[in-house]
Parts: structure tokens; sequence; C-alpha cells
């Protein structure tokens, strides 16, 4: 299946295997597309930073007192449960066990008391994490830029609220202390176009306009003395990451 002709259900994937909700089959399916398809790479990539940054940023949200309110109730009446099947336990004291701890009803039920405090938690977790995502930059260009074993090594994104290109460091690679990564637009018919120097940083952020990434098919990192080289020379050092840029729905 080409995910990346339904734009919306590729973000749902993505989101979903991102959070850890995708799973069994479909988890495998997708993680599969994501292998052989670099669009399908690109989103799952993309999610995964676009999350792990919310948790930074992740501010206390005080839950509704009615919350606690339901969780109090949930435990006093665990509570009262477990006095009674105690009571009950007493009188019978002297009948014959069976079936052991697995089938003590104190058991269950307290799973059962823990399920629901979770997904009370789980609730007020993703009413903070829909907060954030609607603050979450928007994203018009995507490309993750592999090796010549198409092993993924830099995660690129443009947003063109904030005009910037940011990238994230996905692989092993580190750059000697003498020398620069320096990123290129590849233009269809024209020479490559400087969009900046990478400095040594886990992640990093490059000005650009939608006009420097307009019809390009492509981006390209090449091996730079320290500082990098005008954009009119082109690259002069081997080029050790590339990949197709891709233009996103926003």
């Amino acid at each position: 299946m080409n995910l990346a002709a339904h734009p919306r259900l590729l973000a749902l994937l993505s989101a979903a295997h991102a959070l850890g909700t995708l799973r069994g089959g479909a988890r495998r399916r997708f993680e599969t597309l994501a292998r052989e398809q670099a669009a399908v790479r690109a989103s799952a990539l993309l999610w995964q930073d676009r999350l792990a940054s919310l948790t930074e940023l992740e501010t206390p949200i005080a839950p509704d007192p009615a919350v606690w309110t339901r969780i109090r109730n949930l435990v006093d009446a665990e509570q009262q449960r477990e006095a009674l099947a105690r009571q009950r336990s007493a009188a019978t004291a002297t009948a014959p066990r069976t079936g052991g701890w697995w089938s003590s009803l104190a058991l269950w039920r307290g799973a059962a008391a823990a399920g629901a405090l979770a997904t009370v938690l789980a609730v007020v977790v993703v009413a903070g994490l829909r907060e954030q995502l609607h603050a979450a930059p928007q994203v018009q260009y995507v490309a993750v830029l592999s090796d010549d074993r198409s092993a993924a090594s830099m995660l690129v994104t443009f947003d063109p609220k904030n005009r910037q290109l940011t990238l994230q460091r996905v692989g092993p690679y580190r750059e000697a202390a003498d020398r620069s990564l320096q990123l290129w637009a590849l233009p269809p018919g024209g020479a490559p176009r400087s969009l900046g120097v990478l400095g040594p940083e886990q992640a990093l952020h490059l000005a650009a306009t939608p006009s420097e990434l307009q019809a390009v098919p492509a981006l390209a990192i090449s091996l730079e003395p320290k500082g990098g080289v005008p954009s009119e020379r082109g690259p002069t050092g081997p080029v050790l990451f590339k990949g197709p840029l891709i233009e996103k729905t926003l």
C-alpha cells in the first residue's frame, strides 16, 4: 500500500506508532512499510521527534477536582469490598480451598480498580498532549537523509510559520573537529545551493524561506572544511547523506 498517497491516514498511523498505541500486526506492517518507503519513514521519525519534544516542554496540568473525587471513590469502594471479602473468608475458613490466588476475588477487583485509575490518568495526559499539539510547529516539508547504505542519518523539517529548518541527527555519524557538515538544496537542472552549515549539536535550526525550498526535489549534506564553503562553489567534499524532500499538507 502506498501510504504517501493518503496523508491523513499516514499521519494517524505515525502518531499512533510514536505513542505506542499501534500494536500487533498493524505495528509490524507499518514498520515494514517504513523500511521500504521513504515517505513513511520520514513521517514516523517526524512524529517521534514531535512527541519527544512535547514531553520536554510539558508543563504540569492540575487535574479537574472531579478526577481526584472519582479516584478517592474508587479507592474507598475497593477498601469496602476487600473488608467484606475478608469477612466472608473468615466465615468459610474451614471450607476446602480451590483455585489458589488465581481465582482470588480481591485480586481481580483490585486489577479492575487499577485499570480504572490508569484510564482516568491517561485521559488527563492525553488532554495535556492535545493542548501541546495545537501549539506544535507547522511542517511543510520533510526529508530523511540517508547514507549510501540507506541508513537514516538526518531528519529535516521545515516550518513555514517560523521560516525555520530543523535538523536532527538520527544516526551515529560525527564529523571531526576540523570539519563541518553543510546542507545543500539540489534543484532540478541547477547547481547545488547551500542552505547552511551544521554545528555539532544533536538538533539545530537554520533560517530558510519557502522560496528556497520550492521546487527542490532533494537535499544533500557534504563534508567540508571547518565553517563550510561559499554557496557558489558547490560541495567540495564528499556527499555523505541525501534524500528526497517531500511536501506535506499543513
